[in-house]
């Protein structure tokens, strides 16, 4: 069935369109110009600010003009994540999607339903002709997911709407009124080189499932960089190790999937027999979480140079302690993470590390504890630290009364209560609230698997699902 036959088929038409157009993270120019040229050829209002969000304006249809205005909002970019075995480049290549069973997904990458669908709804509405609305503004944020630049950069009075609906969210039964913020915490250093005095070993670990550093964090996914800094620190007792290269991981947000050490040992047989018993371990204790994982230790061959044994010591020390996965619960709310950290991504080049994490909470006094404590391992390292692109949460309102109109909604139509939650993703809701302290705002959206992982699939009864719900809410938004 190709994706045009799908309900609602203006939603996968849409979709199928914007998929078409590369749109990874910081290199947005050719979406903005696909989405202003979208709102132009309606010939609705479109304006595009100093920071590249663009806004498109839509007056209410007959007989809603009294009623409260609508910023419908959803991101641009999306997490450009591929198998290592495929062939694929996101700055200038469409997605190839297909169908299995009930789900939408991708060869062997990210589909982008994270925040594609989104888009594509909004886009949904705007070319409609039959569906009842308020004043609506369509907001179309850049760069959600290496910083937030896009709700950072939108400024005071360029929206007038009264009430925010963020289409962010993953689990259609969910209505989210809270999120957590984040900080990245980048530690570098260089080192001299030399050539290695001992045998080449190479490590590698592939197959893990990766997915979504926020939403993910808590299920217990393997995570490339930690296991390949156990399985290192594993040869620290009886071997001198010398360190040649990491490459593990990739962005920030996601978790990493798979990674690779080259170093050189006085032992190599030894050092593959040890790691090997403990590589079983590791296998037996993710074999119901991790079913794909790999572990491959062999014997190599390497003409690049080498950081010393000392330095060596200290960066898998580094890797050994600093802190992975969840934190701290929250104390208020049951089942959701406050802090976080996820250590993303590891590169050794030449003398050169980088260690790239991005550390979350619900709470900001709680972010930066976590933040700091890797700050302090790494320093203790003689490493450097900095730390970037922080961005707050957003604070629960569940008494507003744009919930209580969804709840009620959401009931009456489905015959099931909705969960009203707060998530530990980091959505753009906190950051134009800061702008817009008087917006009432709510995220909600279809179900989506594998964010931010190749693996990523949406649902397609899900999806049908959440354009009902929407356009009721948009059919009895209170008046003015």
């Amino acid at each position: 069935m190709a994706l045009s036959n799908i309900e609602p088929q203006i939603i996968w038409k849409n979709f199928s369109k914007l998929n078409a157009v590369p749109r990874p993270s910081k290199k947005e120019e050719k979406v903005i110009a696909f989405i202003k040229g979208f709102g132009e050829d309606l010939g609705l209002e479109t304006t595009v600010d100093e920071v590249g969000n663009v806004i498109i304006k839509k007056p209410a249809t007959a007989g809603m003009e009294n009623r409260k205005s609508i910023v419908l909002q959803s991101h641009l970019d999306m997490v450009c994540q591929k198998n290592n075995d495929v062939n694929f480049d996101f700055e200038t290549e469409g997605i190839k999607m297909e169908i299995d069973g009930d789900w939408v997904k991708a060869k062997g990458t990210t589909l982008g339903a994270d925040n594609g669908l989104g888009v594509a709804t909004i886009m949904s509405i705007l070319e409609s002709s039959d569906i009842p609305h308020p004043a609506l503004e369509a907001l179309f944020t850049i760069d959600e997911e290496t910083g937030m630049t896009g709700a950072i950069g939108l400024k005071p009075g360029q929206l007038q709407g009264e009430i925010l609906l963020n289409l962010d969210t993953e689990e259609d039964d969910e209505i989210d009124i809270g999120c957590a913020g984040g900080v990245d915490v980048t530690i570098t250093q260089s080192y001299a080189t030399e050539a290695p005095k001992g045998q080449t070993v190479r490590i590698e670990v592939k197959g893990l499932q990766g997915g979504h550093s926020g939403m993910d964090i808590h299920k217990g996914f393997g995570n490339s960089n930690i296991i390949l800094g156990r399985l290192l620190y594993s040869g620290l007792e009886k071997q001198n190790i010398e360190l040649i290269s990491i490459d593990s991981g990739g962005l920030r947000n996601a978790i990493p999937r798979e990674g690779a050490a080259v170093i050189a040992v006085r032992n190599a047989q030894e050092f593959i027999e040890e790691a090997k018993a403990l590589k079983k371990d590791i296998l037996e204790e993710f074999a119901s979480v991790e079913p794909g994982i790999q572990i491959n230790i062999e014997i190599s061959t390497s003409s690049d140079k080498a950081i010393s044994e000392a330095d060596s010591k200290k960066v898998i020390l580094t890797l050994k302690s600093l802190h992975n996965g969840v934190y701290r619960m929250s104390p208020d709310v049951a089942d959701l993470v406050e802090a976080s950290n996820n250590v993303a991504r590891v590169e050794l080049k030449g003398g050169e590390l980088k260690i790239l994490n991005l550390t979350r909470s619900s709470v900001d006094s709680s972010k930066y504890s976590v933040a700091e404590q890797l700050k302090s391992v790494a320093e203790l390292a003689g490493m450097d630290v900095v730390f970037s692109g922080s961005y707050p949460g957003w604070k629960p309102k569940p008494g507003s009364e744009i919930v209580q109109l969804m709840e009620k909604i959401y009931t009456e139509k489905f015959s099931e209560k909705p969960h009203v939650v707060a998530c530990h993703a980091g959505l753009e809701c906190g950051i134009i609230g800061a702008n817009y302290p008087e917006m009432e705002m709510v995220s909600f959206g279809p179900t989506i698997r594998g964010a931010h992982s190749p693996d990523e699939r949406a649902n397609i009864p899900s999806a049908q699902k959440f354009w009902s719900f929407l356009k009721d809410i948009l059919a009895n938004i209170p008046q003015k």
